[in-house]
């Protein structure tokens, strides 16, 4: 069980990037359906496309793709979607309302952030220099030899980075895989009600401690500027 002060006594913050820090759903859901149209598939819809990430973009093909789709189909439509994301995923993307002024908050206090994110590391890379540079100190995608979230291989190396132990940091994010990932790392984690799943699916999912605006997760992580 999460306990207060393991929050409030943290010296860093680990987001997830993906409907926690960023709203990018309507770019993810443009280069899924530029994938489907290119192969002969069918569409999906911004909802769909909403249930389907949070596992990696390998994992969000493989749910958007017909179930009969062949093994040639599946990565033929994944390499469509990586060329295509990694040219337009700042198309539509933005930081969710309230974000940008509580990494301020939060750096302000000392805190360590970082992000940890399933989706590649190339994106990762451009979106974290585009919107987070200077605020957020380490970014980790997925990448060759390290385990995808809800493994806590990511988060290891996050917090490995930072020069931190797992019972010094906080995990943020808005889905069940961000609830596992957290879990397995024997970190403390916040769930956002803001992105990618409803409240109601999250607390299903055991979401110990809850967030409706970025300023609420400021406010929990209460850490001092002596600890930085």
């Amino acid at each position: 069980m999460t306990k207060d002060n393991d929050i409030r006594n943290a010296k860093a913050v680990v987001f997830d990037l993906d409907g926690t820090l960023l709203d990018t759903l309507e770019d993810l859901a443009a280069s899924t359906n530029h994938a489907l149209r290119a192969i002969g598939f069918p569409e999906r819809t911004i909802d769909e496309v909403r249930r389907f990430v949070g596992n990696g973009v390998g994992r969000l093909i493989d749910r958007a793709m017909p179930e009969d789709a062949g093994a040639d189909e599946r990565q033929e439509c994944l390499r469509l979607f990586k060329l295509h994301y990694v040219a337009h995923c700042r198309d539509h993307t933005r930081p969710y309302p309230g974000v940008l002024q509580m990494l301020r908050t939060l750096r302000s206090r000392g805190l360590l952030l970082a992000i940890v994110s399933n989706k590649l590391q190339q994106g990762v890379d451009e979106l974290h220099a585009t919107y987070f540079g200077g605020l957020v100190d380490v970014a980790i995608g997925e990448r060759p030899g390290v385990g995808r979230k809800p493994a806590p291989d990511m988060l290891y190396l996050a917090l490995e980075r930072l020069g931190v132990s797992p019972g010094q940091a906080v995990y943020v994010g808005d889905s069940e895989v961000d609830i596992e990932t957290a879990a397995n790392a024997s970190v403390p984690c916040i769930s956002v009600t803001w992105g990618f799943r409803s409240r109601e699916l999250l607390a299903g999912q055991g979401a110990m401690v809850l967030a409706d605006s970025p300023d609420e997760v400021a406010g929990l992580v209460n850490a001092s500027e002596k600890q930085a």
